[in-house]
């Protein structure tokens, strides 16, 4: 799902890579990564209380939106975490490639032990959309933390529990991701066992994490 930001929020300045390295100090392989996927990266909008006229809060002050061209249709999340880094601000990316649009992003929050530093999730994806396709009016909300949360919610692969904050449900969206790649490579130690014994633990081990997988998609 794509949003109409509103005119007011209009930012509309190309942001330099080398503003990004100033800031991030990302490694040689990173700044590869960018010269070899980035074509160009614009600020598109701020939504702040002075241009949409929705009150920040302590963990949301301000949203910024990201558009990046593409060089091919691939971006690592390095590159994303990198300029995440960059600006002390929660972002919504959009990538574009091809006519086509991907919304993405990270859930962004302040440092618990360090106001100035930012916890930054993984990464969540929408599906590649055409460029012309209608966007939704942003949605009515109080506050920009909740105006975050209706940004990064269609992004989420599964579903919220009833009751489940923000925080907890990308929290949930992690631990699923870890079960995941357990499950994956439990799966390849399977195909490569050849002792019987052996099988049947590792298959034991593999019921145990689809059950737990099970449980955290509810």
């Amino acid at each position: 799902m794509l949003l109409d930001y509103p005119k007011k929020a209009a930012f509309g300045r190309v942001l330099p890579k080398s503003k990004i390295y100033e800031h991030a100090r990302p490694t040689s392989a990173i700044k590869e990564l960018f010269v070899r996927q980035v074509e160009q990266i614009s600020w598109k909008y701020k939504l702040a209380p002075e241009t949409i006229n929705i009150k920040g809060t302590v963990a949301v002050p301000e949203i910024q939106v990201f558009s990046i061209a593409l060089r091919d249709d691939e971006l690592k999340t390095e590159v994303l975490r990198c300029i995440d880094q960059a600006i002390p601000f929660p972002i919504l990316f959009e990538l574009k490639h091809d006519g086509k649009v991907k919304p993405t992003a990270a859930f962004k929050r302040p440092n618990e032990a360090d106001a100035t530093k930012w916890v930054v999730s993984e990464y969540f994806d929408g599906d590649w959309t055409l460029g012309d396709t209608l966007r939704m009016p942003l949605p009515m909300v109080f506050d920009l933390e909740a105006l975050y949360g209706h940004l990064l919610a269609p992004l989420m692969p599964y579903p919220a529990r009833p009751g489940e904050g923000l925080q907890a449900r990308v929290e949930r969206m992690e631990r699923i991701r870890i079960k995941q790649r357990e499950l994956v490579r439990c799966e390849a130690r399977m195909r490569k066992e050849k002792q019987f014994n052996r099988k049947v633990a590792i298959n034991a081990e593999l019921r145990e994490i689809k059950i737990v997988l099970s449980e955290l998609e509810k």
